[in-house]
């Protein structure tokens, strides 16, 4: 049985613990709401990027145009959204492992381009071609405007069949779902609803429209991961605190017990040497 020094040290310790645990709960809770904040506001913006896209795909002019049309899949490239920190409980787990099984779908060479540190560690250790990776902190439209132009790039180059897209999405603080999506090329949709008329030539637009779709798009997704980043950390940090509460509730009880049997054993002591002297 331990000694009574030796559970007060742990004691000691795992309410200092339960402390930085707390504080990172609350951090975390405070980041959550700056993050939903600009998540919301980026959500139109995309919305209406995404409808013009759907009129875009279901308009008989645009199928020639080498983002609506299909061909042979010899490559894809991946870009995976994950966090730079852990103690985030398994949000990056689910989305690597989602990501990881999407891929071995596929017989086709991958590459990848990994925004967030955690992200970049797992497929380095799965021997994955990363052709880039850099930090998620502090993510910004032009951040992401800066990517969706390298994709479009490498589309258009032919270093890719496919496009994808690997982050989670963010539903409530308490539900968080990993997405693979696929960005280029676009599918054809039916028409619903009399088309859209553009004034210019459609290729012309379609030139113009689809960077600002990609980048709309990678952006949402980079919010939507840092919220449920945050969500996830401050639900693993909540947890943390309760089990360090029930540790610290059992080592208390462990020390008193402890404590109480000193104190009776050496009144023993004084009884039966009271009992010899006598």
């Amino acid at each position: 049985m331990p000694s009574m020094k030796t559970i007060k040290r742990r004691l000691t310790s795992v309410t200092t613990t339960k402390k930085i645990m707390k504080a990172m709960n609350m951090v975390a809770a405070s980041k959550l709401q700056k993050d939903r904040a600009r998540l919301e506001a980026a959500r139109p913006f995309f919305a209406e990027t995404q409808a013009v896209m759907d009129h875009l795909r279901s308009h008989r002019d645009a199928a020639p145009n080498a983002y609506f049309k299909s061909r042979e899949i010899n490559s894809r490239v991946y870009l995976i959204i994950s966090s730079d920190r852990g103690l985030c409980g398994s949000y990056n787990a689910n989305l690597a492992q989602a990501a990881l099984a999407h891929m071995n779908e596929s017989e086709a060479s991958m590459k990848i381009i990994a925004v967030g540190l955690k992200g970049y560690d797992f497929f380095r250790r799965q021997d994955r071609e990363i052709i880039e990776h850099c930090a998620i902190d502090n993510a910004s439209y032009a951040d992401a405007q800066r990517i969706a132009e390298q994709l479009a790039a490498m589309y258009n180059s032919g270093g890719a069949g496919e496009v994808y897209i690997a982050y989670t999405k963010y539903k409530s603080a308490l539900l968080h779902l990993p997405q693979v999506e696929r960005i280029l090329p676009f599918e054809k949709a039916k028409s619903e609803g009399p088309p859209m008329n553009f004034d210019c030539d459609i290729a012309a637009y379609i030139q113009q429209a689809v960077p600002v779709y990609l980048s709309a798009f990678v952006y949402t997704a980079m919010l939507e991961s840092q919220a449920c980043e945050q969500a996830a950390r401050m639900i693993s940090m909540d947890t943390a605190v309760d089990n360090a509460s029930d540790i610290a509730h059992d080592l208390t009880r462990a020390y008193n017990r402890r404590r109480q049997a000193g104190i009776t054993q050496e009144i023993s002591e004084i009884v039966a040497s009271t009992s010899v002297m006598k």
